[in-house]
């Protein structure tokens, strides 16, 4: 595989990769069909000025730079861009998971299907705990969804490992609502970052959709939660992201992983 840029960070057994740099540049330089699957947790548009609830504080819902809001012509132009190139680089057989709010996910859906894809289901991930909505003009805001997509391509078979799915729900079939808390303050002693997943989910999705050595791309990476997912299950993980803070924050993570495990 070629990329844009080396390595920022790699593991001494390969299994956990970070690259530093657009996320844009980084995808145009890999080989075609290079990964079994993907997941991307991309920006939000929702850095307008607002405030949110956190820890019984208010507190701005301004993330950074790369989570300004953009025009609905712009930000759907943005979505085509990298779920093109997901597109190239995704094997035949892998499957591709977008997670998203009100704000990007139906962009994202169309998006998805303009470049050839088939969305297989529409998880919505229940928050048991979440903020309140101080503006008291809206229900709160409760839920995220996770689209789940293959190549629109006949006799092309994917991985779902079904049973596994089963055997995790008390034998009986999983439903596509997933129930569970905010990310663990025990997920997040590294270092926090805004959008951060539990691990939870990302182990749900790599041990539904992966087998043992597959590799798992995350575009936007964030703090690695996909890949500490991955390594822990015996995954491999490239992620790129153009926070050096936020690598910085997922190799102190993969870090603590790696002592745990030893």
């Amino acid at each position: 595989m070629e990329f844009s840029n080396k390595f920022y960070f790699k593991s001494e057994n390969g299994s956990f990769s970070l690259i530093n740099g657009d996320t844009f540049k980084v995808l145009k330089k890999i080989e075609d069909k290079t990964f079994d699957i993907i997941f991307a947790d991309p920006p939000y548009f929702l850095s307008n000025n607002g405030i949110t609830c956190s820890g019984g504080k208010m507190i701005s819902v301004n993330k950074g730079d790369w989570d300004k809001s953009l025009t609905l012509k712009e930000k759907h132009s943005f979505n085509k861009r990298w779920i093109k190139e997901c597109y190239r680089i995704l094997k035949d057989t892998g499957t591709i998971w977008i997670s998203g709010t009100l704000h990007n996910i139906y962009s994202i859906g169309m998006a998805l299907e303009e470049s050839g894809f088939k969305i297989l289901n529409n998880i919505t991930w229940q928050k048991t705990n979440p903020p309140p909505n101080l503006a008291c003009k809206t229900f709160t805001h409760s839920t995220e969804t996770i689209l789940w997509a293959r190549k629109d391509l006949k006799n092309v078979k994917y991985t779902f490992n079904y049973d596994a799915m089963k055997q995790m729900n008390a034998n009986k079939q999983m439903k596509d609502v997933w129930t569970t808390s905010l990310t663990k303050p025990s997920e997040k002693k590294q270092g926090k970052h805004p959008t951060q997943k539990p691990l939870e989910i990302l182990d749900k999705i790599i041990l539904a959709s992966t087998k043992e050595n597959d590799l798992i791309l995350d575009p936007f990476c964030g703090s690695s939660t996909t890949g500490i997912s991955a390594v822990k299950l015996g995954r491999k993980y490239i992620g790129i992201d153009n926070e050096k803070e936020y690598l910085d924050l997922s190799i102190r993570r993969y870090e603590e992983l790696e002592e745990e495990i030893l």
